[in-house]
């Protein structure tokens, strides 16, 4: 009776084993499968992270934009020497209005996290005013007004490179153009650091160190220095789709940096439209 006790017992704990094996290895491929579902989606949820902080950095590039504007006409043409003042605002009566938020002063696309300081003479800005040209057929849109104040850092700095440089000339990236100065320099623009491919397009550009942000060519018409022919609607800083990923859902969205214009679900985000004539606007189609 004992001995019949003593194999069935064994017979249950091999039975045991085999079953707590058996569980071990489904655990096992159950893991396995999960982590190759998560090698698959890395990538796409890699370039979802990077869209937003390209979007971003575009939105806060924007608002700089904007900020140099206000703080030039502000001070009769001066330029700023420093994102300090912009952050200081502009004088109104004895008090000083803000025209740039603390968050908007930071690149999130830099490691250290500050914008490069563009002056009007630079490469950088040279090469960007052309590309600018050549995504408008040849068109170099006009300045914001008072277009005199704004007029002679375009004429300063562009009147001897337009036209003569192919976009393939302006594919290649040197040194020269990315001349990396984050203070004391009176600046017209500003650009990141990063040097990165971008995953979506500004103004059909396709690197990060590349997107100029800067209020010159937002005005209505052709800019005096444009001799390329054609036309310039105002120019709102577009972005597209680029080889490497995705932008934008149906026929166009427009995010607007303008935090006091938002559409009605409080997101600032409009689907409806494919142009803005809102230079405070970022556009991307599809």
């Amino acid at each position: 009776m004992e001995i019949k006790e003593s194999s069935k017992s064994k017979v249950e704990s091999r039975k045991s084993k085999t079953e707590a094996g058996m569980s071990l290895l489904a655990v096992l491929a159950v893991m396995t499968l999960f982590a190759i579902g998560l090698l698959a989606v890395a990538p796409t949820v890699q370039q979802g992270v990077q869209r937003e902080k390209e979007i971003e950095a575009i939105r806060r590039g924007e608002e700089v934009a904007e900020a140099i504007r206000q703080y030039v006409v502000a001070n009769q043409g001066r330029l700023p020497d420093s994102m300090d003042d912009l952050l200081e605002g502009i004088p109104v009566g004895t008090k000083k209005r803000q025209i740039l938020r603390p968050s908007a002063a930071i690149d999130p696309l830099s490691a250290d996290g500050k914008w490069r300081l563009v002056e009007p003479t630079a490469k950088a800005f040279q090469n960007f005013g052309r590309r600018v040209q050549i995504y408008n057929n040849g068109a170099l849109p006009s300045s914001p007004e008072p277009r005199g104040m704004f007029d002679r850092y375009v004429t300063a700095a562009l009147v001897n490179i337009l036209d003569t440089q192919s976009e393939l000339d302006l594919k290649d990236e040197s040194e020269e153009e990315i001349e990396i100065k984050t203070d004391s320099t009176p600046f017209i623009g500003v650009a990141s650091q990063s040097r990165s491919r971008a995953i979506i397009a500004y103004y059909g550009i396709e690197n990060h160190s590349k997107w100029i942000f800067t209020p010159l060519f937002r005005g209505v018409g052709v800019s005096a220095v444009s001799s390329g022919g054609g036309s310039a609607s105002p120019s709102a800083p577009i972005i597209t789709q680029s080889d490497s990923g995705a932008v934008g859902s149906g026929g166009g969205s427009t995010f607007n940096t303008n935090n006091s214009n938002t559409n009605s679900n409080g997101t600032g985000l409009n689907t409806n439209q494919s142009r803005v004539t809102n230079t405070n606007s970022i556009i991307i189609l599809q």
